[in-house]
């Protein structure tokens, strides 16, 4: 089978008349998007464009610890992505949740290129990046999901779960059944996307491998193993992120700390315990 038609730049240019589309039902109904999504297609466009002559040159190079270094720069922002979405302390569960994501990217990826794919070399820099971007998009969407579930379902229980620790729960069963509801969250639209997979959708990898030439069997395969695969991932680096994050977040008491979730601009998270506590010592 050949390889995929390549798409000149004047064509590639042609495509952006596609947002006529969108930009005219924004204005019409006035959705107010416009702004938004010009920076928005404007910002993936500069960085895949770049990306795209970076990585040219990684798969040329193919150095494991050139792979290894651009690796980790994936992982280090996916890490601080997933923590200021979820609205919580980057200072605070930056570390943690860097080694959650790290740790469990690299024994899914091993695993994959050494077992599965049978890749002799498996720091292959075009397998490790491509896969390891597949893997670390999604459970960056699954542990936003699932570390924001998990803090805010706390917070907005405080009593219920302090009711818990004050009847001799330990701090493992007092957060269990949001730990629980947490996971359930995060992987809820990755068993709804496998579910559907095949007939509502053809997924990106696939498609992508049929277009550059390989069998519909081959594809297949791939996919298959690929969202194995994903759904390891996200289960286990969103429930290594909670766990690993538990030491900073809450206190020697079990009780959750205040400066867990990040301060609005301009404001101090301790301001209002302050002041709790000063109105306290007057009555």
């Amino acid at each position: 089978m050949q390889s995929a038609v390549d798409i000149n730049w004047l064509s590639l240019g042609f495509c952006f008349l596609l947002l006529v589309i969108p930009f005219a039902i924004s204005a019409i109904f006035r959705l107010k998007l416009l702004v938004p999504a010009l920076i928005g297609i404007g910002r993936m466009t500069a960085q895949l464009i770049l990306i795209g002559f970076f990585l040219g040159y990684i798969f040329n190079l193919n150095r494991p610890w050139i792979t290894l270094v651009w690796f980790i720069l994936m992982v280090g922002t996916a890490t601080g992505t997933v923590i200021q979405k979820s609205d919580l302390n980057v200072r605070l569960l930056m570390v943690p949740a860097f080694f959650s994501f790290l740790f469990t990217a690299l024994v899914v990826l091993l695993f994959f290129n050494g077992v599965v794919v049978g890749l002799e070399r498996v720091f292959e820099a075009k397998y490790f990046i491509a896969l390891g971007g597949m893997l670390l998009g999604n459970s960056l969407r699954g542990n936003i999901v699932g570390l924001s579930t998990f803090y805010k379902g706390i917070k907005r229980n405080e009593n219920r779960y302090q009711y818990s620790l004050s009847l001799g729960a330990a701090r493992m069963e007092g957060i269990l059944p949001y730990f629980r509801k947490s996971l359930q969250e995060a992987l809820g639209p990755t068993i709804a996307t496998v579910a559907t997979m095949g007939i509502v959708s053809l997924p990106g990898m696939m498609t992508g491998q049929l277009l550059g030439g390989s069998g519909p069997m081959t594809a297949v395969k791939y996919q298959i193993a690929i969202m194995i695969a994903i759904f390891a991932a996200v289960t286990m680096s969103t429930a290594l992120s909670i766990l690993l994050t538990l030491r900073f977040t809450f206190n020697e008491a079990g009780m959750l700390k205040e400066d867990t979730f990040r301060a609005p601009p301009g404001t101090s998270l301790r301001a209002p315990f302050r002041n709790r506590k000063r109105k306290t010592g007057r009555g």
